[in-house]
């Protein structure tokens, strides 16, 4: 697996638990939701995310969209 699908995977884990939280806990939790989604749309246009480079720093190979 690499950091693309890792990053992906774990963005629509969050975006899941946030929407879940917001449903049966306290609406206050889509704002998780939110800020994944934003995270997500401002590394499409620069290429910059904190968890893609915590994965290729323990060892994942990278992949097209998060070169090294």
């Amino acid at each position: 697996m690499n950091v693309d699908r890792m990053v992906l995977g774990f963005a629509g884990t969050v975006v899941l638990v946030g929407i879940t939280l917001a449903h049966f806990v306290a609406p206050g939790w889509i704002w998780l939701s939110v800020f994944v989604g934003a995270n997500l749309l401002q590394s499409s246009f620069t290429g910059f995310c904190p968890l893609a480079m915590l994965l290729r720093k323990l060892g994942l190979k990278p992949g097209c969209a998060f070169p090294s």
